[in-house]
């Protein structure tokens, strides 16, 4: 008999979840023409099957037992929404070894057992769909995937927590200090009541391991991922920023030279003039370098109900068509490549610091031969008096230096007797070499 629909199986039924429920509702007859199969919710996993949903009609849909997706024939695709790395990761493998495919949304368990994930998928000719896991709504997996196939990825860059953006875009607006945009951000509901995984960086880097891993075709793990969050930027490194032409933005960077990579996420002084420096508020952004296509940038919602299910019913379709065609699996493409990290002495950029010294004659003639010393030159240097006491301001750009020197100088730095305090450095794109 020829199939009529897909079934699917969802677990979890949260804010995610009851979008994507909703969505498949409300599109039945645009899915039915992309596909020529209807697409139906058959079980819902929930822990609390007592619980007041948003979504009517769905009560004698749901269970709180997991085997009744994970082992119903009837199910064809697992959707998981669920988040978390246990059970999700079982529940995943469980579906993908009773032959059933599986979209998710889970970031945290794609970046750090993506590649077990694939080769499980590939093995048993499953297909696993995850463009939710990076940047909500925009297709920036699927693109890396598809369309730069014929393409070589150099770089990758971008704006990828809509948290730590919304934050430092607040306190650019309204000069305001951090711990009083982070309780605006709390109350608004755009941070989470403990926000470290977004501040300290951690859930950036997470989508940036996902990102390298696929744009590189290189298992990338979390711990190679060098982490620095938004906790120390203060209204006075904006400030100075501006005067300099430069927004700051949570950047995640994963960059190949050579056949080395480096992935990293870090407070990051942006020039006004790229794309990226007006990306506000909780929007998301990817700037994306081939070889052949040159530059492009993915922008929009990065977070939220509908554009989060959207991904997910997006990769859901795609199931269901490979499904008519019979290719399933057959597209994944697990890391293949040998990994080679760059060591600090081969990571290059430009850099913005900001120190106190003592202000005297010869300071700034002291400092700049320690930066020759080390191997800097200097591109901008601003010099202001510090408060109202015997001390002084200097904020400087560097041109194009390794991190190892940066390093090295910030060490010297510290010995030296003219300088106060060293109150912060950060890397620097202008997007000039």
């Amino acid at each position: 008999m020829e199939r009529t629909s897909v079934k699917v199986g969802l677990l979890g039924f949260g804010t995610v979840g009851t979008g994507v429920v909703r969505i498949i509702a409300a599109h039945q007859e645009d899915l039915f023409k992309q596909t020529g199969l209807s697409i139906e919710i058959h079980k819902i996993l929930v822990r609390d099957r007592g619980k007041k949903r948003n979504v009517a009609g769905t009560e004698h849909l749901l269970t709180d037992r997991a085997e009744e997706v994970l082992y119903d024939p009837a199910i064809d695709v697992v959707v998981e929404v669920m988040g978390g790395i246990h059970p999700a990761k079982e529940y995943i493998c469980a579906a993908l070894e009773q032959g059933k495919h599986v979209v998710t949304a889970n970031k945290d368990l794609m970046a750090l057992h993506g590649a077990e994930i694939l080769t499980l998928a590939k093995e048993r000719g499953c297909d696993v769909f995850y463009e939710a896991s990076v940047a909500g709504g925009i297709p920036i997996l699927r693109a890396l995937e598809e369309s730069f196939s014929s393409d070589r990825i150099t770089k990758m860059m971008g704006i990828v927590n809509g948290t730590t953006n919304y934050i430092l875009s607040k306190m650019s607006q309204d000069g305001a200090a951090y711990e009083a945009v982070l309780k605006e951000a709390q109350a608004l509901g755009y941070a989470e009541a403990d926000p470290t995984s977004d501040v300290d960086g951690i859930d950036a880097a997470r989508k940036m391991t996902i990102l390298s891993t696929l744009g590189f075709r290189v298992a990338v793990n979390l711990e190679e991922v060098d982490v620095k969050g938004i906790r120390e930027v203060s209204k006075e490194d904006i400030a100075f920023g501006k005067k300099l032409g430069f927004e700051i933005k949570l950047l995640g960077l994963a960059q190949r030279d050579d056949d080395k990579i480096e992935v990293s996420v870090e407070p990051t002084m942006v020039h006004r003039s790229h794309p990226l420096a007006s990306v506000n508020g909780v929007f998301n952004a990817v700037y994306v370098y081939g070889e052949a296509v040159g530059e492009t940038m993915f922008y929009g919602p990065g977070a939220g109900e509908l554009p989060t299910a959207t991904s997910v019913v997006s990769d859901l379709v795609t199931v269901v068509k490979n499904m008519k065609l019979g290719v399933n699996g057959q597209g994944m493409v697990a890391p293949y490549k040998e990994k080679r990290l760059k060591a600090d002495g081969e990571k290059h950029s430009k850099y913005f610091l900001r120190m106190v010294v003592a202000d005297q004659r010869g300071v700034l003639a002291q400092i700049t031969q320690l930066f020759a010393d080390n191997r800097i030159s200097l591109g901008q240097v601003i010099q202001q008096p510090y408060h109202e006491g015997h001390e002084a301001e200097i904020v400087l750009v560097t041109h194009q230096i390794a991190k190892s020197d940066l390093q090295q100088a910030l060490l010297a730095l510290a010995d030296m007797q003219v300088i106060k305090e060293i109150k912060s450095w950060y890397r620097v794109e202008d997007g000039e070499e």
